[in-house]
């Protein structure tokens, strides 16, 4: 049973930074493209930041500048690193990979969600 879950959200000033972490766990082939994606009360769920297994990376122009990704492999751990803070940022923010299983079949995974407030 492969699994994706995140860590590091939490409460944050404007102008601050967090650092979000994916861990994906089970048994599994590879893990292709890693994303971050958020989504704001109200709002459709948006994509953040991805990142192929390559080092590829595409970025929301909101972030860009601000939010970094990035992955280490061996320890199949994809992270967010977000500096600049501002209150548009909040949402909770899901973690999303496509996965290679031990039969080569590639399925797309989320995680279960962290939150991320940004206020004074």
């Amino acid at each position: 049973q492969v699994q994706l879950v995140e860590s590091g959200g939490g409460l944050v000033q404007p102008g601050g930074s967090l650092r979000l972490s994916c861990a994906a766990s089970g048994t599994f082939f590879s893990i292709k493209t890693m994303g971050w994606y958020r989504q704001a009360p109200g709002n459709t769920r948006e994509l953040v930041a991805t990142m192929t297994s390559g080092g590829s990376t595409n970025y929301a122009n909101s972030v860009k500048g601000r939010f970094t990704i990035s992955r280490d492999n061996a320890k199949n751990t994809g992270y967010l690193q977000m500096n600049s803070l501002k209150p548009e940022d909040t949402a909770v923010y899901y973690c999303n990979a496509d996965i290679v299983t031990l039969g080569l079949y590639q399925y797309n995974y989320w995680g279960q969600g962290t939150p991320v407030t940004v206020s004074s």
